[in-house]
């Protein structure tokens, strides 16, 4: 028996670290035979943000994905990652959705489930924790470890006790910004131990390149399980090199009795894997240390590097590093692990992008606020409390005691696209994701978001084939310069671009012309899309010029219109819901008045310097 036992992480954490979630089952399933003789403690492998990739960007069945890997790691625990009320989505699920969810999973083919609540609320906690003793299953209590004014030792430690007092089978250190130091990381393993005879597992991100030390050190405080990726899908955002643990330990009482030689064969081959990924690649060096003040998690790195890619913004990451901690002390210091990272990240952004702190405030943010999300672990400040939610009621109970039971409605709303409770999950973790999801494979069209070839990579790093993001166009004489901030997700002949000319923010519309629609004849001739051009796109919502035409602070998709034309609003009323980086935003209008006009529907992808709706001021 192994003195202490080794989880690997590659087939989950390790590749949202790096490469923004986007590996895919396919490339996973021919190492599994490997990966199962190895005689890891567990894979995580499910869970996290594997769920919603999926779904969005990959266009892969999540449980097909868990089914496949059930079967081809016969002999493995598979872990993994469980948000507690929040199951895998953004929200709190009401009990009945929390409890269908985890024995699905444990059905599919789940033997671990590592349970955590972002504000370490563990009232948030408790249902998924039961429900996986229910199924028999291994519950596995998860620590947000995180650096404030608030968490003391002592404040996890608590945590630890209340933890085994509910039943759970191991307690998780979960440090998911890397900020955890090798010897507090023994003092806290020391005193964990103190109060409880269950399993202690480490989990720490390598970002600030701390984690093999911390590994270490809490290996000798008493930790009996870490966490280690694969060295193909290690380092950096992601976690310590499992083979280099493994080395480490290797002749003293804690070998962990894993076959150095065969990780490396697994490790050749997702190195191979990797080359196919290059365009996810996230652009950091392979220690940050800012991540000690920002306290970004790895995951949230890559896919906020990713998002100001997308927002033409790429040059302003260092601002909103700065920023980050400053939201996070006005929301009361919550550990910064998904949903919590995801509300501080994108309130950061917005500050930096909009040009003023709280300008604009996500509804995830009001949400939390107002205690929806469960207890914040230090002050909020009440200034900013009182600028976003004004004189509502924060609520103090367990948020999900104010859910009624939704499954059944969920499977109304659903009805005819989902086959099973799988399908009605998926949906309920994200709905309008789901349901297009849903659509398109009882249509036959899912298809996931192309794999640049290598040769776009050459071409890419090769000064004279790549293509420019900044130049002058002259035109009639008059010359303009063009600076390309960011590319939509149109398809292949509708692709919308944001740019600046001469300074001036626009949206432009590319469109192929060289489309063929072949006759019964088997003629063809080029032609437009009508349907597309008839719609207009941006190009054709006026510019802003006064505070009755409503706008939006950042590109975004519509999530919701609330008002239609002929409609008496006031000033604050909330018009549009817009969805920009995961997170939606409500955008109010600036005037009392009528609604005059209305240039979006749900679904419209937008950008700042369009008109949305217009009113007319009283």
């Amino acid at each position: 028996m192994a003195k202490v036992h080794v989880s690997d992480l590659v087939l989950r954490d390790g590749h949202q670290s790096l490469i923004a979630t986007r590996m895919r089952t396919d490339d996973m399933l021919p190492i599994c035979s490997k990966l199962d003789q190895a005689g890891f403690w567990s894979l995580e492998a499910w869970g996290g943000a594997t769920f919603d990739a999926c779904v969005r960007f990959l266009k892969e069945d999540p449980w097909e994905r868990l089914a496949k890997l059930r079967r081809a790691l016969p002999n493995t625990r598979i872990m993994m990652l469980l948000r507690g009320q929040n199951l895998l989505g953004y929200r709190h699920y009401a009990d009945d959705v929390v409890r269908a969810f985890v024995q699905k999973s444990a059905d599919n083919g789940i033997d671990v489930f590592r349970i955590f609540d972002a504000m370490n609320d563990l009232r948030n906690m408790g249902v998924a924790i039961e429900a996986v003793k229910k199924s028999g299953k291994h519950a596995q209590g998860a620590i947000s470890y995180t650096v404030s004014p608030v968490h003391s030792i002592e404040y996890f430690v608590d945590m630890a006790r209340q933890l085994t007092e509910m039943g759970v089978d191991s307690i998780a250190i979960k440090d998911m910004a890397g900020l955890l130091t090798p010897y507090r990381a023994y003092e806290l393993v020391k005193a964990i131990k103190a109060v409880t005879p269950l399993p202690v597992n480490t989990h720490s991100h390598a970002t600030a390149g701390l984690s093999a030390m911390v590994h270490m050190k809490a290996v000798e405080a008493g930790a009996d399980i870490i966490d280690g990726c694969n060295s193909a899908f290690s380092e950096g955002a992601s976690h310590a090199t499992t083979e280099s643990l493994v080395a480490a330990l290797q002749g003293t009482e804690y070998d962990t009795g894993l076959d150095l030689g065969l990780l490396q064969e697994i490790a050749a081959y997702f190195r191979e894997v990797r080359k196919k990924y290059w365009q996810f690649e996230m652009d950091s060096h392979l220690v940050d240390t800012r991540i000690l003040t920002s306290q970004v998690p790895g995951g949230m790195i890559s896919n906020l590097s990713n998002q100001l890619k997308e927002q033409g913004a790429l040059n302003r990451m260092d601002d909103v590093m700065l920023e980050i901690p400053r939201v996070r002390e006005d929301l009361g210091y919550p550990p910064l692990v998904t949903p919590t990272s995801q509300i501080v990240g994108t309130q950061a952004v917005l500050n930096v992008l909009t040009g003023g702190r709280y300008k604009s405030v996500t509804n995830e943010v009001k949400n939390y606020l107002l205690g929806r999300y469960g207890k914040a672990p230090g002050h909020v400040n009440e200034e900013v409390r009182k600028m976003a939610v004004g004189d509502q009621d924060v609520i103090t109970c367990r948020p999900a005691d104010l859910i009624k039971d939704e499954l059944d409605k969920l499977r109304g709303e659903i009805e005819g696209l989902a086959k099973n409770d799988e399908d009605v999950l998926t949906y309920a973790m994200f709905p309008d994701l789901g349901r297009t999801f849903l659509q398109e494979r009882a249509a036959g069209s899912l298809t996931p978001e192309p794999l640049l070839p290598p040769e776009a990579k050459e071409a890419a790093a090769s000064p004279s084939l790549y293509a420019p993001n900044e130049f002058n166009i002259t035109l009639h004489g008059e010359t303009y310069h063009i600076r390309i901030k960011g590319t939509g997700h149109g398809d292949a002949s509708d692709r919308p671009f944001y740019v600046q000319v001469d300074g001036v923010q626009e949206e432009v519309l590319v469109e192929t012309l060289d489309e063929v629609e072949v006759s019964p004849a088997g003629g063809g001739a080029p032609r437009k899309s009508a349907d597309k051009a008839a719609a207009g796109g941006g190009g054709k919502r006026p510019k802003p010029t006064h505070p009755g035409h409503v706008t939006t602070a950042m590109p975004g998709t519509i999530v919701d219109v609330k008002v239609k034309a002929g409609d008496k609003v006031k000033a604050g009323d909330g018009v549009l819901i817009i969805e920009a980086m995961k997170m939606e935003n409500e955008v109010q209008a600036a005037v009392s008045g009528t609604v005059v006009s209305v240039f979006v529907t749900k679904g419209d992808a937008v950008t700042p310097d369009q008109t949305l709706i217009e009113i007319q001021p009283d």
